[in-house]
């Protein structure tokens, strides 16, 4: 405590000289302005990056600041993620001085969406300019890296600077506004935990809990058994203390009031737009009378997206940011008026203050806008995103409008020759979609919001498929005045009413039919039955409306209008506590976690690593923006950049391509297709079943046709929209179903164990039933990027972004017609890759390799994010339809079961991912009688592929599924189902492979242990007694992981070559691809053990084909068992060679007997090569003998369900893991949370939406939702089983990459049993269907109530607006 006085104290000190000397240079600037700086030209956009002034009088408006900083100024640690302000990975601060309080601002802004010409007169910093590893790094940076928050690394700059701007405004915050800071950003790693965990260290909570007994660290503890564990994966003492008063200050130029009121108004001409940015109303009205067809841009945050993505162009944008009348915040005794350039973080800072000034019921519609604006987008977006823009783009699903117009809020509009006039905001407004009854010369200037009466009541509503940063599926705003009541329990009547929807048409409409219907009735139950039939008479939905889900979205107006009610009745007299659950959603508490893990024996030397949670060796890069990426790397003079032309038709006949519109276009020198390939175009990774570039058919939408190279990305992709294809269409088959009445297939396989007919017949139930399991977008941020570098002799140099380089190697040398040995692939690391990076990139990059051949010139490829997500293929969906029988007691008998997956219009890696199914279908169980036939499905889809798990999780959820329904069949407990049909030590599975261990079950009793599971689902059932519209679902579910590349066990071999150099350095190379795994990092910890020496003389640099040949894909999470033994040898055999200078001379230094081994010509590089062990296998055998090992994990979750909505919360998981001896417990407790969150995306979150015709809706953050920082469990426990070591791999450890993943099934089947608590209060028992993912969409309509009763079902006859693949 004092030692924190002291630095308070210190600081205090530091920041009053700081101020002093802020002060002082303000004053010599101002006294010199003329001097010392030159007022800029009105087309100068000046403004600082890092410290360091930047003017540019030639910059393109229609650039980004992410691409000024990328391109122009080579700043490469902000990233592209999305180009659309979802991800979060282009993240950086924009610092502003605000003139009129006096203040600087600092705000995270999303560098992909807003113009360069928006930071005029601000200053920037990104994640270069905070911290290097070069000087030093910044406590954000420091933290990230060292808690382990970083693993790939391409979203952590991002997140480093949304908590950098966070410190930059507040110096300690709250856990809650640590939390609330990463709204905007997402990781496809990590799990978020580690994140957290490691900026909790900034928080006012924080506190480190000091020693523990005997003085060891509190963290450090014996378990029941004595043995040594830990739950510290970092030493918060070995942090940076972070100084406020060291940030670098803010440029005193921006802050001179001279130059302010010198400014000009600033006009950017480019090649195609204009940027115009007046300093006063009447210029702007005056522009806009101009230039009616002007689009009028604050944040960009929807102009930027029409741009990217709709291809629209704006010739002529107006800047609003310096009209002050635009910013107006007043306030009255009736009204709150905003400026319509507010931004809506300000809109809610002055919310804030006045909701605490107010009274209570003047405060009411405020509350509802804080509530709302609380879900509206995250903080990048809310920072420069305005009310104006919310009321004048005119989006159907906008979270303001339908309160705004509910609140009866009045438009204020300005033009040069009308004048100003005042509209009252109704749902006429908007009259078509995207479409608003103001004159095109007219600027909104301000929206008044009146505050709410003493007798009205007003409530917003949303619903979203994810809580943070998501758009709605539903909203509302709903607003009612009540007649005063003379007395208490006077009847009050309705006097007005306001329900205003979105999402419900192609504008923000009202129900105007029910508000005149209610209109002086009594406030009774009465009315909540008037309403909702009422509601589906004025909300009608088509079977084809755009965004699907009809039945939902008409049964989310009734769950809206009936929370009202009950909101209402309780601000007014009282309701039953069983009803108040519905009046508002579960909040997300503080996050909580937790690690247990082995500690190394005693007697380990402490230089020996292995064992220990040692960082990602490159973490501390990532979190610097100094790690390279492909697009990372410096550019050739004279290289191109390539951008695909692909198809727009599901199926069709090529009758023509005509690029010569493309070819005329400025900076494009080719096109590329087929009758560029000068070797062979037929390719695919397994069965050569697809070809480089289309010939004469398209068999999916996506598929590559040709590609256009040109001088800049931009230029590429404008001409690849200008290559003209005409087609001739052809009957697509998109859908299972569809598949199979087309007997369309591309690999049928079964496996039998036992006599089915007898079976069955003994069993005393027997059950049919079907469910769906949906794909998953891979979502690594970093997307498919290669460049290829033309060399001599046909050589050719491929840096790729990919698992398989030796698959690229070999495809890329195939298209060029040379042999494999003139090709190089490298990889230094991967933005995430978890199974879409293994087959998929090898085509690009054979199809990059091709342009770089033609035009001889370098060539660069990155796919935009809709790119990507549109042609590179998904986890493959599955329709899996069974027979089962079991005895009354739950004991399982017989399983006859048909999977069926969607693979899309090739095989790639479809044939494996079906056997991997086939031989998890078994889930944990054994089953005495088992027939399993798989069928790969071929369709009209983009190729599905490898994805983390490959085919196990679909499987195994279908297994557990039917587990859980016999379970309700037989009215038991499912946890007692599942214990009596788990494998036990000595069970032999359906494919003969008898289980050696009993890890599968102390995983199951610990995990039941650790979550108190008996309590906990007793204070559920009583908190389900007590609520009728919430509810708790509780669930624990084991996983058995098979382990081993069966049936290509040609594969389960690896290399590694390693150089010890004179100065004692060692460089090491294996055939793995570093993906954010933490590969490289555990390698390095082998040769450290093997040699003796610390990790830090040890370097990873690169695995490229000319160092380790022949190498195998980077999956199956098989990679620290196979290079791990690999580097082990090879160290082995160096270790041998040096063991003689280490006897002869023992008190010696490593650099020495290094250098006497050298002196007498000794090698001092090795390799080394391993391979598994094979075991006798029939031929044709689906598993070559079995499996070589398995790992197991238990995991219990805790939900909470709103039965109205859909809407599900994680309030708790415990995970118990067994991971042998782990090689590094912070990266496998890392694999572990990050694995879980990705299954939770899959069961829970992740639906890709398609249509009829094969065209991907869900192609970005905006459609598709990953898990955010919000979605992660409350509490989050993760234990390593102790004492289970593993002998058949590295140091007794086992895989961790994929079977981690489907322990996020406990939450499905907790979703699941809370919704059968909401059926069973509906009178609905026993077991029903549960498609995966468990959407919010899918758990409302299951949770069947009055309210769902009354939607009338869809016509299953109509033609739908999406289909399930």
């Amino acid at each position: 405590a004092n030692r924190r006085r002291w630095l308070l104290d210190s600081g205090a000190l530091q920041l009053a000289c700081v101020c002093s000397c802020l002060n002082f240079l303000k004053t010599m600037a101002e006294q010199s302005a003329e001097s010392h700086f030159s007022q800029p030209e009105p087309s100068t956009v000046t403004f600082f990056v890092n410290g360091t002034k930047v003017s540019c009088n030639d910059v393109d408006p229609e650039l980004t600041l992410l691409q000024f900083l990328r391109t122009k100024l080579g700043l490469p640690g902000t990233k592209l993620g999305c180009a659309e302000g979802g991800c979060g990975a282009c993240t950086v601060m924009v610092s502003r001085y605000l003139f009129d309080e006096k203040r600087i601002r600092h705000f995270a802004v999303n560098a992909c969406l807003a113009p360069v010409c928006s930071v005029h007169c601000c200053a920037v910093t990104t994640v270069e300019g905070i911290g290097s590893t070069k000087t030093r790094l910044h406590p954000v940076q420091e933290r990230i890296a060292k808690s382990h928050g970083s693993q790939c690394g391409f979203c952590t700059p991002g997140i480093v600077m949304s908590m950098y701007t966070l410190l930059r405004n507040n110096p300690q915050p709250t856990q809650a506004e640590m939390e609330s800071a990463f709204e905007g950003n997402l990781c496809r790693c990590t799990g978020y935990r580690p994140i957290l965990e490691g900026f909790k260290t900034f928080t006012k909570e924080f506190c480190c809990r000091g020693p523990g007994a005997n003085n060891q660290c509190c963290m450090s503890m014996k378990d029941d058994d004595g043995v040594e564990v830990s739950t510290a994966l970092f030493d918060v003492s070995k942090f940076t203390p972070y100084d406020p008063t060291q940030e670098p200050i803010f440029p005193p130029e921006l802050m001179l009031e001279e130059q302010q009121r010198n400014r000009s108004s600033l006009t950017v001409r480019g090649k195609r737009v204009t940027w115009h940015q007046p300093l006063s109303l009447p210029e702007l009205l005056t522009l806009k009378k101009e230039y009616p067809d002007a689009k009028i841009v604050v944040g960009n945050t929807e102009v930027g997206v029409e741009v990217k993505f709709k291809n629209q162009l704006y010739p002529t944008i107006i800047s609003p940011a310096e009209i002050k009348e635009l910013h107006v915040v007043e306030s009255t005794d009736s009204a709150l008026t905003v400026g319509a350039a507010v931004s809506l973080t300000h809109f809610g800072y002055v919310m804030e203050k006045l909701v605490k000034d107010l009274p209570e019921h003047k405060a009411r519609v405020l509350l509802a806008f804080l509530d709302m604006l609380r879900w509206f987008a995250g903080h990048q977006i809310r920072n420069v995103a305005a009310i104006g823009g919310n009321i004048m783009t005119a989006s159907p699903i906008s979270d303001l409008n339908p309160l705004l117009i509910a609140a009866g809020s009045t438009l204020a509009f300005a033009s040069a020759d009308g004048g100003q006039r005042t509209v009252p905001f109704t749902a006429d407004f908007f009259t078509g979609y995207r479409r608003v009854a103001a004159k095109k010369d007219e600027v909104l200037v301000s929206v008044t919001i009146p505050f709410t009466k003493q007798n009205e009541y007003f409530f917003g509503f949303k619903q979203a498929r994810r809580r943070d940063d998501d758009i709605s599926i539903v909203n509302a705003g709903m607003r009612v005045l009540l007649t005063s009541g003379s007395s208490e329990g006077a009847v009050q009547k309705i006097e007005e009413c306001s329900l205003i929807f979105g999402g419900m048409a192609a504008t923000t409409v009202a129900a105007t039919a029910t508000e005149k219907l209610l209109v002086g009735k009594e406030w009774n139950e009465e009315v909540a039955s008037i309403a909702s039939t009422s509601l589906l008479e004025s909300l009608p939905l088509d079977a084809s409306a755009p965004g699907g889900m009809i039945e939902y979205r008409r049964s989310l107006t009734l769950s809206f209008f009936f929370k009202f009610y009950l909101a209402v009745t309780d601000c007014i007299g009282k309701i039953p506590s069983a009803e108040r659950s519905a009046l508002s959603r579960t909040e997300r508490s503080l996050t909580k976690s937790s690690v247990m893990f082995q500690e190394v024996p005693a007697d380990q030397p402490v230089e020996d690593v292995v064992g220990r949670p040692l960082t990602h060796l490159r973490a501390q890069h990532q979190a610097s923006g100094e790690a390279v990426y492909i697009d990372d790397m410096p550019n050739f003079a004279d290289q191109l950049y390539m951008s695909f032309v692909v198809s727009s038709k599901a199926h069709a006949r090529i009758k023509s391509v005509d690029a010569s519109k493309a070819l005329a276009m400025s900076g494009v020198h080719h096109f590329i297709s087929v009758s560029d390939v000068q070797g062979s175009n037929v390719s695919g990774p397994v069965l050569e079943d697809e070809v480089v570039f289309a010939e004469d058919t398209v068999h999916c939408v996506g598929q590559v046709v040709g590609a256009v190279l040109a001088e800049t990305q931009q230029h590429a992709r404008e001409a690849a929209q200008a290559v003209h294809i005409e087609y001739e269409e052809l009957e697509p088959i998109i859908t299972i179903e569809q598949a199979i009445e087309a007997n369309s297939y591309l690999y049928e396989r079964s496996i039998q164990k036992g006599d089915m007919e007898a079976a069955f017949a003994a069993s005393d139930i027997i059950k049919e039933g079907e469910m769906r399991v949906g794909g998953q977008e891979h979502f690594y941020l970093e997307t498919q990027t290669s460049m290829a570098v033309p060399g001599e002799e046909n050589e050719m140099t491929i840096y790729t972004s990919c698992q398989n380089i030796s698959c690229s190697q070999r495809l890329a040398a195939k298209a060029l017609g040379v042999p494999d040995n003139r090709v190089v692939c490298k990889v230094k690391r991967m933005g995430g890759g978890f199974g879409g990076k293994e087959s998929r990139s090898c085509l690009y990059s054979a199809a990059v390799a091709v342009a770089a051949r033609k035009s001889g010139r370098p060539v660069r490829f990155m796919l935009d994010r809709d790119e990507d997500m549109s042609i590179t293929g998904t986890r493959h969906p599955y329709l899996v339809r069974y027979k089962v029988g079991f005895n009354k007691s739950g004991q399982v008998t017989a399983l006859e079961v048909d999977l069926y997956s969607n693979a899309g219009w090739c095989l790639d890696l479809s044939r494996a991912v079906m056997i991997k199914s086939l031989t998890s279908i078994d889930s944990c169980y054994a089953w005495p009688n088992l027939l399993a036939r798989g069928h790969v499905c071929r369709t009209n889809l983009p190729s599905n592929t490898a994805f983390r798990g490959f085919g196990a999780p679909q499987a195994m959820i279908v297994m557990e599924s039917i587990i859980t329904d016999i379970a309700a069949w037989c009215d038991l407990p499912v946890e007692d189902v599942r214990e009596m049909n788990l494998y036990k030590k000595d069970s032999v599975t359906f494919y003969d492979q008898v289980i050696e261990d009993n890890n599968l079950l102390r995983c199951w009793k610990e995990v039941i242990a650790r979550s108190n599971l008996a309590d906990t689902k007793a204070k559920a059932a009583d908190y389900n007694k007590a609520n009728r519209w919430k509810k708790r679902g509780v669930a624990v579910v084991p996983t058995k992981f098979t382990i081993s590349w069966a049936p290509e066990e040609f594969l389960s071999q690896a290399g590694a070559l390693i150089h010890i150099y004179r100065d004692g350095s060692v460089l090491v190379t294996h055939g793995g691809s570093e993906m954010g795994q933490g590969l490289h990092t555990k390698m390095v910890q082998v040769c450290s053990r093997v040699l003796g020496i610390p990790t830090s003389k040890i370097f990873i640099s690169e695995t490229s084909t000319d160092t380790v040949p022949n190498t195998s894909p980077t999956a199956a999470s098989l990679s620290s068992d196979l290079y791990g033994q690999a580097v082990k040898i090879a160290s082995e055999k160096l270790r041998d060679r040096m063991l003689p200078y280490k006897t002869n001379a023992p008190t010696a230094s490593w650099e020495d007997w290094v250098n006497s081994a050298y002196f007498d010509q000794v090698q001092l590089s090795a390799e080394g090569f391993y391979k598994t062990p094979q075991k006798p296998h029939e031929p044709d055998s689906l598993v070559c003998g079995g499996f070589y090992y398995f790992v197991y994990g238990a995991a219990c979750s805790v939900v909470d369900v709103d039965t109205l909505t859909g809407d599900m919360q994680v309030l708790k998981t415990d995970i118990v893991m067994d991971v042998g001896n782990s090689l590094n417990p912070a990266i496998d407790i890392g694999q572990i949370e990050g694995g879980f969150v990705q299954g939770l995306g899959l069961f829970t979150l992740e639906e890709s939406v398609i249509s009829p015709k094969g065209f991907l809706f869900s192609r970005g953050p905006g459609t598709y939702k990953i898990p955010g920082f919000g979605d992660i469990p409350m509490e989050f426990n993760v234990a390593l089983l102790r004492s289970a070591p593993n002998d058949k791999a590295i140091y007794s450890s086992k895989a961790v990459g994929e079977p981690p993943l489907f322990l996020a099934s406990s939450v499905f089947f907790a979703i699941k049993d809370a919704i059968s608590s909401a059926r069973a209060d509906a009178g609905q028992h026993g077991a029903f269907r549960l498609d995966s993912p468990a959407t919010v969409e899918r758990i409302r309509m299951a949770c069947v109530d009055h309210l769902t009763q009354q939607v009338p079902p869809v016509d299953k006859t109509a033609q739908s607006w999406n289909v399930q693949p």
